[in-house]
Parts: C-alpha cells; structure tokens; sequence
C-alpha cells in the first residue's frame, strides 16, 4: 500500500502545506498552478518543503519558466514526461486547453495530444497507471458556468490510465468514475482542499479520500 497526497490550484498561498505533510505521505503529486501568475521562483520554496518524492506539473496560471524552476529541483516534472515509481507508472501533462481569459500557460489540444501520445509511447505500464493532468478530462469535473471545458485530448487518452488527477475548475472538487477509470479533482490546496490517494497491491486497487485541513 503507497499513500500519496495530491495536491493543486495554491495558487501561491502555501500556508496549508505544513499541515497536509504532517498527514505523513510516501509522496506527492501536484497538478498545477502553484503560483498566481508567477513568479516562477516562488514555488522554490513550497518545493523545499517537501521531503518525500515528489510530482508536479505547472497549471495555466503558472508562467512556462515553472518547469525549469521545478527541473531544477528535487521535484520530478512530469511535464510531457513520464516516470514509474514502484508499482505506480505517471504521467504528466500541464498548462490547460484554451480558456477565455488568455492566461501564461495554455495549449492547443492538438499540442496536449501530442505530447500525450508521445509520453504513451515511452511508458511502461505498470500495476497502476496514473496520468496527472492540470487541464480535466472533458465532460468530467469540468464544468464552468455551465459548460463543459475540459481537454478533449485529455479525454481521448483516458481509458490509457487507471487513474486521473486533474484540477483547474475549482468549483468541481469531486470524484468521478468514466469507463473503469477514476479521476479527481481535489479542491483548492489555498484553501485546504486536497486528496489521500491509497494505492493497493492488485491492480485497480486505488481509493481516494477528499480532505480537508
């Protein structure tokens, strides 16, 4: 059994993140938007605060720079990449599909498919096999002012995993199943908002618990 915390949107408010590591996690995944449109350097140090392996990649509100900030640090970026940790295989994709608000990092989902079919290419499946992506899958947990817009690419790829940590629409914290796969917004980490994901040992052994500190 591996715990992992997952973490998003903090949006530069860090002052939750001691009480989430005090919860004791083998690791932790972030998916996105760790700053409020920058500085990049600022995440430096929420990074060095954590002392477990860590995941992250950066959401649209994050400026590009984050992923050389967070290359640069002992957080794995699984931007475009893709690693396995144990039993767990991850991948990651950051930025988010277009929104109307032209905000630091967003893509075409011609460019998310991309990257996506790339990092399959290389991945090596494993018991349980993760994506986290900032952007949601269409359709799921991504509804804003009563549209869907979440990335069709993302949602394309999704039956490629057992499990997909998504973020950016704040208002669908949840968790919702989609042809055997789990996928979970965990709520804003600024406001305390986050996900124990408990990994089992047979596959498609994942629970996730929503908590607030």
């Amino acid at each position: 059994m591996m715990d992992v915390l997952l973490l998003a949107d903090l949006h530069g408010e860090y002052g939750k993140l001691d009480p989430f590591l005090d919860l004791n996690p083998d690791a932790v995944f972030i998916a996105g938007d760790l700053t409020n449109m920058g500085p990049a350097e600022s995440v430096t140090d929420v990074l060095d605060r954590i002392d477990v392996p860590c995941f992250a990649v950066p959401g649209n509100c994050d400026p590009r720079e984050t992923i050389d900030v967070l290359e640069q640090s002992d957080c794995v970026c699984l931007h475009g990449a893709q690693i396995n940790l144990g039993k767990i295989s991850i991948c990651g994709i950051g930025g988010s599909n277009p929104t109307p608000f032209s905000t630091l990092f967003e893509l075409t989902d011609k460019q998310i498919d991309d990257l996506l079919h790339k990092v399959l290419q290389k991945r090596e499946l494993a018991m349980h096999n993760v994506l986290i992506s900032h952007a949601p899958p269409y359709g799921l947990l991504d509804r804003a002012n009563g549209s869907h817009v979440g990335s069709q690419s993302v949602r394309r790829h999704l039956t490629s995993f057992d499990l997909v940590c998504c973020a950016h629409i704040h208002e669908e914290r949840g968790i919702a199943i989609e042809e055997g796969v789990k996928v979970v917004n965990p709520g804003m980490a600024a406001l305390g908002d986050g996900a124990i994901i408990h990994f089992g040992n047979e596959p498609k052994e994942i629970e996730i618990e929503l908590i607030t500190v």
